[in-house]
């Protein structure tokens, strides 16, 4: 089930960029598709440095 869904999700970004209809547009996919990627590696960091400070464990 699950590989099917990946299958189903999965998006072609060089046929959105081949179709786009301006310079914009690519500007867009860009960033979207680097988007989620950035906002996990800020989440580990920010779980990182949280549990790094913990006064707890001292």
């Amino acid at each position: 089930m699950h590989s099917f869904l990946t299958i189903l999700l999965q998006v072609d970004v060089n046929e959105k960029l081949k179709n786009a209809p301006d310079d914009q547009y690519m500007i867009g996919v860009i960033i979207g598709n680097f988007l989620p990627f950035l906002f996990l590696i800020g989440l580990a960091y920010f779980i990182y440095h949280k549990a790094k400070n913990r006064k707890d464990l001292d």
